[in-house]
């Protein structure tokens, strides 16, 4: 059963996923126009010493408007899949998402790349060998030490997203695994450590699943709270198994992060699968997202893919069809998502 991009990957296999932020144009929006800051990636150097300050994420944390993201293969600085995309879709993506596995090293080069091209990195950090006690205890100090420096290093901005889905329990942290108490506790030490080195260029996506009928554990226990998270990102698909509409799909769990959270909501990870009703489910979405209270946008997950126990793939991509190329162009441009990379 398709839960998210994990499970379609199938066991344990990590993939890298596009979302990507034209932020020249967004630092724009939140000053209310004009040129592009000196700061963007035009401007910016592949790294820093040690003993420079640290890119100022600041104005990227409230976007001005709605960002149009990918979710695709490739390595971090692979731009194949963001050209693509942005082909198909008729609109270069804002952010780029990429996974990675808790332990490997940060690229600054990938990224810097990524950047450079008018793409703001999102980092999803999945930690399937790392306990969540280990990591809160401090057992990995001395790898998210290093890893916060090289961050630090990087002249850009990084979104992470740590331990995304953590209330499904297909994810090696999740229920069944570890508690929320547990995840609350490695996600707090993570954002301490990276607030010790003064780390202060990530913006921080706390991502879990809707919740439904396969994910039916509450999501308030695993909030970090406001003071350790930017943005809220929600994870869900239209179809095969999942929801097929934004009231059904999206809206419930909305009302339940109202209820606690006014940070800015992000669709982390989305799409709608090849069917006969993919050009209507394109339209509800976007318009759902439009409509949504503090939404700030939507990643599309662009892949054909095959979960376990499955007979034939599932076609999330924006041209599994003509007309549904078509309708992802028309739908994102006449909802204003995405951001035109100022000159």
């Amino acid at each position: 059963m398709i839960r998210s991009a994990l499970a379609a990957r199938g066991p344990r296999t990590h993939r890298a996923v596009a979302l990507a932020v034209a932020a020249p144009l967004l630092l724009a929006a939140c000053s209310g126009g004009g040129a592009a800051p000196a700061s963007g990636p035009a401007a910016t150097s592949p790294a820093a010493s040690p003993s420079a300050p640290p890119y100022d994420a600041s104005a990227l944390r409230t976007p001005g408007g709605r960002l149009f993201g990918v979710a695709s293969d490739g390595a971090v600085g692979d731009l194949a899949p963001v050209n693509s995309f942005g082909a198909k879709a008729g609109h270069q993506p804002d952010i780029r998402e990429y996974y990675q596995e808790w332990g490997d090293d940060f690229d600054p080069a990938g990224n810097t790349k990524l950047w450079h091209n008018g793409q703001v990195p999102m980092l999803t950090w999945v930690p399937e060998q790392a306990p969540l006690t280990r990591i809160a205890s401090g057992g990995e100090d001395a790898y998210l030490t290093r890893f916060a420096q090289q961050v630090r290093s990087y002249q850009g901005p990084l979104v992470i997203s740590f331990a995304p889905e953590m209330n499904g329990g297909w994810t090696a942290w999740g229920p069944g695994h570890a508690s929320p108490a547990d995840f609350v506790a490695a996600w707090r030490h993570i954002h301490d450590v990276f607030r010790d080195q003064a780390t202060t260029n990530v913006i921080w996506v706390w991502t879990p699943h809707v919740t439904d009928s396969g994910t039916p554990a509450a999501i308030r226990p695993y909030y970090p709270g406001d003071d350790y998270l930017d943005w809220v990102g929600l994870i869900g698909y239209y179809g095969p198994q999942d929801g097929s509409d934004y009231r059904t799909l999206f809206t419930p769990t909305i009302r339940t992060v109202r209820s606690f959270s006014a940070k800015p909501l992000l669709i982390a990870e989305t799409g709608v699968a090849e069917g006969p009703r993919k050009v209507a489910q394109i339209d509800d979405l976007f318009a759902g997202a439009a409509a949504s209270d503090g939404l700030i946008g939507l990643v599309w997950y662009d892949l054909l893919r095959q979960w376990p126990g499955s007979k034939q793939p599932t076609d999330w991509r924006v041209d599994s069809s003509a007309a549904a190329a078509a309708e992802v162009a028309k739908a994102a441009a006449g909802q204003k998502f995405g951001f035109r990379v100022a000159p």
